[in-house]
């Protein structure tokens, strides 16, 4: 997976947007205002991913690339070193957990606007 592929695939989800709040070489995607993915465009390429806690300790023992999340809460955030040693279908399912876990915990009446989208 590049950084064009990643960036597509969460573009390809329900009300995400891409942003650039931090500085120009951090890419966030969120969904409804939320973050679940962000990646640095112009360093080793990797993603921070939200994850659950017991998972996310899980996939650093399983992972040499799955490392605690960068300036992120590291019991729910991974950083994924993108080198190759993880299959994009696994980058993909990992993408779309962390979507899944911000959706989930959005209220309601979020979760329902974005049904209705």
């Amino acid at each position: 997976m590049n950084i064009e592929e990643l960036r597509l695939y969460c573009l390809s989800k329900k009300a995400v947007t891409e942003s650039f709040p931090f500085d120009e070489e951090v890419l966030v995607f969120k969904v409804l205002d939320k973050m679940f993915l962000l990646t640095n465009i112009n360093k080793e390429f990797s993603m921070n991913v939200k994850c659950e806690e017991e998972l996310a300790l899980e996939l650093r023992e399983k992972f040499p690339a799955v490392l605690p999340g960068y300036h992120m809460n590291k019991k729910y955030w991974n950083t994924v070193m993108i080198d190759g040693s993880i299959s994009d279908d696994l980058l993909k399912q990992w993408i779309d957990k962390s979507y899944q876990l911000v959706v989930d915990k959005m209220p309601k009446k979020k979760q329902l606007e974005l049904n209705n989208l």
